[in-house]
């Protein structure tokens, strides 16, 4: 009775089905006016997931040990995905979650009381709300959005519905980074004016092919594209490499960083956005079908604080150590919060030490599990309050925003040489200390400048009560258009 990977595959082309003509129409156009799903304060929470083609594999498996989760069914335009899934998770097992490759299918069904979305990015905003218009709750991954409207309004329609939303930055729900967090807040280390997140990942070149992807067998994609035109990318494989193309991605300002930039605003705590912003960085080192930044620094400014944003996606050849004592050289992702009495670290999602400015350990914390965050998803869920959530939607907007302000920032920039600044906050010495650094790195990689370009952004002046720009051009890059059928529905 062990199922094959030939007969899970004619499931799933099976349960695809033909694809449905004509323009796509969202789920329950009067969706708002529904009853929400059925009460579950006092059984499971019955939940499906979306997009189980990479991060949301891991939501499947962290889901099967949250004991009051009822895995109703799989989602994913790519019935392949679905395929592989059971395979690593429930080889053995008589019944794997049941398959439905439409997503406004799954949403119209009265059987599911929350979902979990891990597609790409350009699919979050439209989900998070159209699930959240049927009745349903919702865990939607980092950057909760593709730009900064569609946070806004996910957070007005979770407000206008009473629906749980969170955003999957699971860090926030490790004990070890929330002690971390509150050593930082207690003052200990004096007032934390400056943070730095940093996202040393060595991403290497997608290629380059002047042919459109392969589309996997049995894949729809139309509703792959969803919002976007529907225009097969050109490169080598679809999946995966949508982060590093402006259309469906944010590179890794918007990919790791929003776990780093979140953390860094949570110890600096700031609850709107910047009032400066200035990106400068490239799609160094290679020519390939990305164009989005792969080296990229960002200065974020508030009237009396600043947050530092470090992407470097080459290899690391001279480790830093943020020119401060205490810290071994380091690469991956990590934080540091600069206090005026001394400064934390957070070297991962777990764990963050504090020391004094000649050295001296102030103290370390550890603990938590990947399922901890699902787990306060799901006891919110039941208790019917927002602010249960450990990362309210609220928060999610606020730190995907500020991914989407960098590379608005960028975006908008001019090519400039090596040894470049921008200005903004140039007398502060931990931003002087990141471009020092920073141009020590580019300088240990050959990179050929008139191929590859640097670029020096525009300066944006934001206003935090309204969420927009005095720079006209920023503020149509702050949203998008949207495919015929597929436009977000304003709250």
């Amino acid at each position: 009775m062990h199922p094959s990977r030939r007969d899970f595959l004619e499931h799933a082309l099976a349960a695809t089905g033909v694809a449905l003509a004509g323009l796509p129409t969202p789920p329950a156009a009067a969706a708002e006016s529904q009853p929400p799903a059925a009460s579950t304060a006092a059984g499971k929470v019955r939940m499906a997931v979306i997009g189980v083609n990479g991060q949301g594999s891991l939501h499947v498996a962290e889901l099967k040990k949250v004991a009051d989760v009822d895995l109703v069914a799989i989602c994913d335009c790519d019935p392949g995905a679905y395929v592989r899934l059971c395979e690593q998770q429930f080889k053995g097992k008589l019944r794997p979650p049941e398959y439905v490759q439409d997503v406004r299918r799954l949403l119209d069904r009265r059987d599911i009381d929350a979902v979990t979305i891990a597609t790409p990015n350009h699919w979050h905003a439209l989900m998070a709300v159209w699930a959240m218009q049927s009745g349903k709750d919702v865990y939607v991954e980092k950057p909760c959005s593709h730009n900064v409207e569609e946070g806004r309004v996910i957070v007005q329609w979770a407000r206008k519905l009473g629906r749980m939303c969170q955003m999957g930055v699971q860090s926030r729900s490790m004990s070890g980074m929330r002690e971390t967090i509150e050593f930082i807040n207690s003052g200990k280390i004096g007032d934390v004016k400056a943070a730095r997140a940093i996202c040393y990942r060595q991403r290497d070149s997608i290629g380059h092919v002047e042919t459109p992807a392969p589309i996997p067998p049995g894949l729809d994609f139309d509703l792959w594209a969803g919002p976007v035109p529907a225009e097969v990318p050109k490169r080598k494989r679809l999946h995966y490499d949508w982060h590093w193309t402006h259309r469906t991605g944010n590179g890794d300002l918007g990919n790791q960083n929003p776990h780093e930039l979140d953390k860094a605003r949570w110890g600096l705590g700031k609850q709107e956005l910047p009032r400066r912003v200035v990106s400068l960085g490239g799609r160094l080192g290679y020519v390939d079908n990305g164009d989005v930044a792969n080296c990229q620094v960002t200065i974020f400014q508030w009237d009396d604080a600043l947050l530092i944003s470090d992407v470097r996606g080459l290899p690391i050849r001279t480790p830093v150590t943020f020119g401060l004592k205490g810290p071994k050289p380091f690469t991956g992702a990590c934080n540091v919060w600069y206090g005026t009495e001394g400064f934390a670290v957070g070297p991962n999602y777990t764990s963050g030490a504090a020391f004094s400015y000649d050295g001296a350990p102030l103290g370390a914390w550890s603990g938590g599990a990947y399922r901890d965050h699902f787990a306060n998803f799901v006891a919110a869920v039941k208790s019917r309050n927002h602010a249960d959530l450990h990362l309210d939607i609220e928060d999610g907007h606020l730190s995907s925003a500020l991914a989407h302000l960098g590379n608005v920032s960028w975006a908008l920039g001019e090519n400039v040489r090596p040894g470049t600044r921008p200005t903004l906050a140039a007398d502060d010495p931990h931003v002087a200390a990141t471009w020092e650094s920073f141009e020590s790195y580019l300088a240990d990689h050959a990179i050929d400048y008139d191929a590859t370009k640097l670029a020096l952004g525009r300066e944006l002046t934001i206003d935090p009560r309204t969420e927009r720009s005095a720079d006209a051009e920023a503020n149509r890059l702050f949203g998008r258009e949207y495919r015929r059928g597929f436009e977000l529905p304003r709250a």
